[in-house]
């Protein structure tokens, strides 16, 4: 069964860190591009962060630069989101998903991503 899995959410104070994985299953992740993105209550679901297949480009949305921080681990067949500085807007269900790539050193946001994720749900709160 090809799936991802989100792990690593939770309820944190502003200011705060939290690390989320996406573990790939019955695939390898070496020939996707990765994203992440977030929904929040009522708004429509963004992209945060996206990672090339190996790892050379990344790109961030405005809003997380800076605190934020993507990362793979191809022999582990697992991305991570390295989030600091956490706010309460930051709040959402975190979804990864893969899209598989010809072109090697690209990542984009509004690609048409093969497989995604369940979510995890990140809370910041005081």
């Amino acid at each position: 069964q090809l799936q991802l899995v989100e792990s690593g959410g939770g309820l944190v104070q502003p200011g705060g860190s939290l690390r989320l994985s996406c573990a790939a299953s019955g695939f390898t992740l070496d020939y996707y591009a990765i994203g992440w993105f977030r929904q929040a209550p009522g708004k429509e679901r963004e992209g945060v962060s996206c990672i090339s297949t190996s790892g050379g480009r990344t790109n961030y949305a405005d809003s997380v630069k800076g605190r934020f921080t993507i990362s793979r681990d191809n022999a582990k067949n697992t991305v991570y989101l390295q989030m600091n500085s956490l706010k309460p807007e930051d709040t959402a269900v975190y979804y990864c998903a893969a899209d598989w790539v010809i072109v090697k050193s690209m990542c984009a946001f509004n690609r048409p991503y093969d497989y995604w994720g369940q979510g995890t749900q990140v809370t910041v709160s005081a």
